[in-house]
């Protein structure tokens, strides 16, 4: 996506009002905090990397999101609609119509991959079970 005001600086600022929203959620909240503690620095900037490779295809993410959620073990299925409830009311706020939609759509495959792999592929949680031995 190309967009003047769509920078690193404005994608950190979506991630972190993003996860700002997450942690006061009452489902999603207790679910972070037990993952990622109060260190959150490092998932923001990771998170921001990942967006940015994402938004800007520039590379900057290296990470495996798959098997890094394949051990939350206490994701519900349904928590992804509150998790994209979430994301696309803070893209709403922080982005003009186009660019939320963007950030939406993108959000939307990302959670449809996500959830493909932790509910409905047993093959990939075991592929990923693999790759972590």
């Amino acid at each position: 996506m190309e967009h003047p005001a769509v920078n690193r600086t404005f994608i950190g600022k979506l991630v972190r009002e993003f996860y700002r929203r997450v942690r006061a959620d009452d489902r999603l909240g207790p679910i972070f905090k037990g993952v990622i503690g109060d260190d959150w620095d490092p998932h923001l900037e990771k998170m921001t990397d990942f967006w940015c490779a994402v938004i800007l295809k520039n590379g900057a993410y290296s990470g495996r999101p798959v098997p890094a959620h394949l051990k939350l073990k206490q994701v519900r299925e349904e928590d992804f609609e509150i998790w994209l409830g979430i994301f696309g009311q803070t893209a709403a706020d922080l982005c003009e119509p186009l660019v939320a939609d963007v950030f939406i759509e993108r959000a939307e495959r990302i959670a449809r991959s996500l959830k493909l792999a932790m509910f409905f592929c047993p093959s990939a949680a075991g592929a990923a079970a693999k790759e972590e031995t």
